[in-house]
């Protein structure tokens, strides 16, 4: 039984009780192959669960997928009421969302937008982003599943927050400049409908933005189930730069550009994950210290293997 990312329940999580799960498992959420092999298990470290899940590979086309999964309503029980992206606090200003609107104002070229730009930003959680860019002049607009957080969001700041995901009743046809998608994407039962959806908001000179976190990196191959990068089982897609540009390619967007980003924090929090889970490695452990964390977020970088990726994709017309 497949899941529509348009019906993803909104309801605060109940306690998780493994009998009373419901399961699911996945053709490739790219190129819809059946064929995969197993690349890791990992527990839950936020939800202390005791129960594994994997990650497979595809066979044909190389994307990583958790699988199988829980299903639908099971899947939000996942999120703590404490998850920390829906509550991230917009006044801070050192907040990772403020970070990447800062960085991506200064990389990319102004966009072509008529008279003030629409943006809507899908995954908003504390609505930090949101915020940063409507004090820069954006007319913006949020969505996100969790209905107690968009509550929240509405109250304290007076943003324009829907519930739900993509497509959304309220939402019209080439009504947005662009559409961001900060660590949303991997999160999704069905990361092409909603990357479809994206396209159809989108006006024709429209822009899509897409951060995700990257499997393809020294981080993951340095902690492998222990990165702080997968958190299943809320990740259901782990991309890597190249499954990314071909999933955007297959649903309508011509990719501009494929930046690497290195958080320093992401590998410290990956050492103490792997610590927690009996890891014996002195490297590994050693990387809870700020500065051997920001040098291998250095290397990282400058050899292209950063744990996360920004994409920024335009409209095509499809054939």
């Amino acid at each position: 039984m497949s899941y529509s990312p348009n019906t993803w329940p909104t309801a605060e999580p109940e306690p998780i009780s493994p009998s009373t799960l419901r399961w699911e498992e996945t053709r490739c959420l790219l190129c819809n192959c059946q064929h995969a092999h197993t690349l890791l298990e990992a527990p839950d470290y936020q939800g202390g669960t005791g129960l594994l899940f994997a990650v497979v590979q595809c066979d044909e086309c190389g994307l990583c997928y958790t699988n199988p999964r829980p299903v639908g309503p099971c899947l939000s029980r996942f999120y703590p009421t404490d998850y920390r992206p829906h509550n991230l606090a917009i006044q801070r200003p050192a907040s990772r969302f403020q970070n990447w609107a800062k960085q991506w104002r200064k990389a990319e070229p102004p966009l072509p937008w008529h008279g003030q730009g629409r943006l809507l930003d899908f995954g908003c959680g504390g609505g930090a982003f949101l915020a940063s860019m409507r004090a820069h002049g954006w007319h913006v607009t949020g969505i996100d599943t969790s209905a107690t957080t968009v509550l929240r969001v509405r109250a304290e700041t007076g943003l324009h927050v829907l519930v739900g995901s993509l497509p959304h009743a309220e939402l019209q046809p080439q009504s947005f400049d662009v559409v961001t998608m900060w660590h949303a994407l991997e999160h999704v039962p069905d990361p092409r409908a909603v990357l479809r959806e994206a396209r159809h908001l989108l006006d024709g000179r429209g822009k899509l933005v897409v951060a995700v976190p990257n499997i393809d990196s020294l981080p993951f191959r340095i902690f492998g189930r222990n990165w702080f990068g997968l958190d299943l089982p809320r990740h259901l897609t782990h991309f890597t730069s190249w499954t990314l540009h071909l999933m955007l390619e297959r649903c309508g967007f011509q990719v501009e550009s494929i930046r690497m980003i290195r958080h320093s924090a992401w590998l410290r929090h990956s050492a103490r994950l792997a610590s927690q889970g009996g890891s014996r490695s002195i490297f590994q452990r050693g990387l809870k210290s700020k500065w051997l964390s920001r040098l291998v977020a250095f290397y990282s970088h400058i050899t292209q293997q950063t744990d996360c990726v920004i994409a920024t994709a335009r409209v095509v017309d499809m054939p």
